[in-house]
């Protein structure tokens, strides 16, 4: 277990247990840091001045490593995997085409079309040139196809992008926001055997109580 109590501790992860703070705290629990956590209640303690210091946005996931503060979750597995490189959650530099390309689809195409058809947002014809998805469908066909082609989502060894990516596809098929194709529940399958994501999940799991 990498959760920690010391106040000295080099990375403090802000979070609350029904947030996308489970995508954090997993690529925490991936890179085998020291961490402590920060539980951030929803309401005044989110918007509060203390905070807001932290996430002008008031909300959470937000890091702190070393004094500098990380919020947006692509953002924050990426730096994860840069600060914690013994990790190996990110390919070579030099082969990090498709690991940046599918992290970023996830942060746009993907979440945008998510987050519209949950609103009912209806995009015409016409208005897909306008919207940087597309269509709904069109998204989660591409997405279909790069999981079909590896093993994982940027290659043959599991990435940060995987614990943001496997993230979308997790909950979009358990709030019913997702199909729930074969190849995704294969996916999220190999994604939750790994001990980092159960040791993450159970953290949060126990929090919610």
């Amino acid at each position: 277990m990498s959760l920690t109590e010391s106040k000295d501790c080099d990375l403090i992860l802000y979070t609350n247990p029904q947030s996308r703070g489970q995508i954090a705290r997993w690529m925490i629990e991936e890179t085998g840091a020291d961490y402590r956590q920060e539980i951030i209640e929803y309401g005044d303690a989110m918007k509060s001045d203390d905070f807001l210091k932290i996430n002008p946005m008031g909300k959470v996931p937000a890091i702190k490593h070393k004094g500098k503060v990380i919020t947006e979750c692509p953002a924050i597995c990426a730096y994860l995997a840069d600060a914690f490189p013994d990790a190996s959650l990110a390919p070579p530099q030099m082969e990090r085409a498709d690991y940046y390309r599918w992290l970023f689809f996830a942060a746009g195409p993907l979440e945008s079309a998510i987050t519209n058809r949950s609103l009912k947002i209806e995009i015409s014809d016409e208005q897909q040139r306008m919207v940087g998805y597309g269509s709904y469908e069109k998204v989660l066909d591409v997405l279909s196809s790069a999981i079909l082609a590896n093993d994982y989502i940027a290659g043959e060894q599991f990435s940060a992008a995987d614990v943001y990516v496997g993230s979308h596809v997790m909950w979009g098929m358990m709030f019913g926001t997702i199909d729930k194709r074969p190849e995704f529940e294969a996916y999220v399958a190999k994604l939750t055997s790994r001990s980092a994501q159960r040791a993450a999940s159970a953290i949060d799991m126990e929090l919610m109580k």
